[in-house]
């Protein structure tokens, strides 16, 4: 029987498996709650077997991206900046989750009302300026990639509208906030840190000494032992027999 299984079944494995809407409801908001995947994000970090600066760059590194409107991109684009800054690749990457579906849309307003007043932009951030801004967008990338096949012509009026007025200020907007939340969460993650593995050091090193006790103990009884084997009436002493 392979490893991991149990009459030919895995034992991780679900008894009833997720249906379409149970796992689309697991992506939005998890069963055990954001509380506890950022627990077990934390948790991670601070296991990393790696100096605590270098963690803490790259946590920073990580929340900078997760921030920026980056879609399909944030693993790469962390992946870079972790590099640049010389942080933990892993740590980078684990701190890209710092957002969810709950929290991003009202970041992405703030970020692109702090976008259109920097760049003087005076538009009306409503739903259906937003929804607008989109579907022109997605109708024009559809009829640019069926121009590709057919005789209609490429159309940006779309695309050009949603870059200068959607992209580009979240992205200005958003990247104010992300350094400041960045810069807090690298000056948080380097206690925790440091205070974790000198816990852990200190958990190896009195495991360590409780096994030397351990093995002294069994090397002193291994050595009674060996004695009275090769002098089997040491240690009875008068009363062994023949002794009047």
């Amino acid at each position: 029987m392979v490893p991991g299984q149990r009459g030919g079944e895995l034992v991780f494995k679900r008894r009833k498996p997720l249906g379409w809407g149970a796992w689309l409801r697991e992506q939005v908001y998890p069963k055990g709650g954001f509380k506890r995947a950022i627990r077990y994000v934390v948790h991670r970090m601070r296991r990393l077997p790696d100096q605590p600066h270098r963690v803490a760059r790259g946590v920073f590194a990580g929340t900078l991206i997760g921030f920026l409107p980056l879609p399909g991109l944030q693993f790469l684009a962390a992946w870079g900046a972790a590099r640049l800054v010389r942080g933990n690749v892993l740590a980078s990457l684990l701190a890209t989750f710092n957002t969810n579906p709950v929290t991003t849309p009202f970041f992405a307003v703030l970020a692109m009302s702090l976008g259109h007043w920097i760049l003087g932009i005076e538009a009306p951030l409503t739903a259906e300026y937003i929804g607008k801004a989109f579907g022109y967008a997605g109708r024009d990338l559809w009829v640019n990639f069926t121009a590709l096949f057919g005789p209609e012509k490429a159309r940006w009026d779309g695309l050009i509208q949603f870059w200068y007025e959607i992209y580009l200020p979240y992205f200005i907007g958003a990247l104010g906030p992300a350094i400041v939340i960045s810069a807090v969460a690298y000056y948080v993650t380097i206690p925790l840190v440091e205070a974790y593995q000198k816990a852990r050091a200190a958990t190896a090193k009195e495991r360590g000494e409780r096994r030397q006790r351990i093995r002294a103990k069994l090397a002193g009884a291994a050595g009674k032992l060996k004695r009275r084997g090769e002098d089997p009436g040491g240690d009875l002493g008068d009363d062994g027999p023949g002794t009047p």
